[in-house]
């Protein structure tokens, strides 16, 4: 099984969507955006751009742990990653988004259950 996507509702009533792996761990998470149209084309950005090397940027937090953030053509983030412990545990999120990037499964968490 592969990665997916997760569309959810803020509290604010805005949409933020995350990229799961396969053992459902949080890979990029996306900034929010005021329409569902607006995250339904973040996650066709990181459709588009997660394969490409070149749009991962690599940061550390305020007390130096690292992350990333995943930038569009234009170089407007698209999502970021959580704090890792180490540069190599970062690059193994990197490759992971890289992987699981693509995947066209959404999983809209907007809908409340009947």
């Amino acid at each position: 099984m592969s990665g997916w996507y997760e569309i959810s509702k803020s509290s604010s009533g805005q949409f933020r969507f995350v990229l799961k792996a396969a053992n459902a761990e949080t890979l990029l998470t996306s900034e929010l955006y005021t329409t569902r149209s607006g995250a339904d084309g973040g996650i066709a950005a990181v459709q588009k751009n997660s394969p490409l090397a070149e749009r991962y940027e690599l940061k550390n937090t305020k007390d130096g742990h690292p992350y990333f953030n995943l930038k569009a053509g234009n170089h407007e983030v698209i999502g970021s990653s959580e704090a890792y412990s180490s540069d190599a545990a970062r690059d193994k999120g990197i490759a992971s988004v890289k992987s699981n990037g693509p995947t066209t499964v959404i999983k809209d968490k907007t809908v409340a259950a009947l």
